[in-house]
C-alpha cells in the first residue's frame, strides 16, 4: 500500500502544572504515538497540540520541539471551557503520511485522559 495522509489522535495529562510535567507528558505522548503506529519523524506533516486553560507553565510544541521535530509544523492551541471537562490535559492531533489503514492506526490516552476513550485504551 502507498502511504496516505492520516491523523492520529492523543492526550495526556498534568497532576501539576510544571515545565518540567509539560515536557515529559507530551514527549512521552508524541514518542508513544510514534512507537505504536511505527512512525519516523519524516513520516510527520503537522502536529497540533491543545491544552486545557490550567495550563500555563510551557508550550506542548516546544516540548515536542526538543524530541527532534524542527522541520515538523507544530502548533498549539487552547480548548474551550467546558464545565466538567478533564483538567490539565494536554490533546494532540497528528497528521502523518502512513501504510497503514485507519482501522489499524492506534490512537494514543496516557494518564488521565484514558478515561475520555476507554474504547481505545489496551
Amino acid at each position: 500500500m502507498t502511504a496516505v495522509l492520516r491523523a492520529i489522535r492523543g492526550a495526556t495529562t498534568l497532576d501539576e502544572d510544571t515545565k518540567d510535567q509539560v515536557y515529559e507528558r507530551t514527549q512521552a505522548l508524541v514518542r508513544e504515538i510514534l512507537a505504536r503506529n511505527e512512525l519516523a519523524i519524516d513520516d510527520l506533516v503537522s502536529i497540533v497540540f491543545t491544552v486545557t486553560g490550567d495550563v500555563h507553565a510551557a508550550f506542548p510544541a516546544t516540548a515536542a520541539r526538543a524530541l527532534g521535530l524542527d522541520d515538523v509544523a507544530l502548533l498549539g492551541a487552547q480548548e474551550i471551557a467546558v464545565p466538567g471537562a478533564l483538567e490539565r490535559c494536554i490533546r494532540v492531533l497528528v497528521h502523518c503520511y502512513s501504510e497503514r489503514d485507519r482501522s489499524e492506526l492506534r490512537h494514543v490516552y496516557l494518564e488521565g485522559a484514558t478515561v475520555l476513550r476507554r474504547d481505545l485504551v489496551p
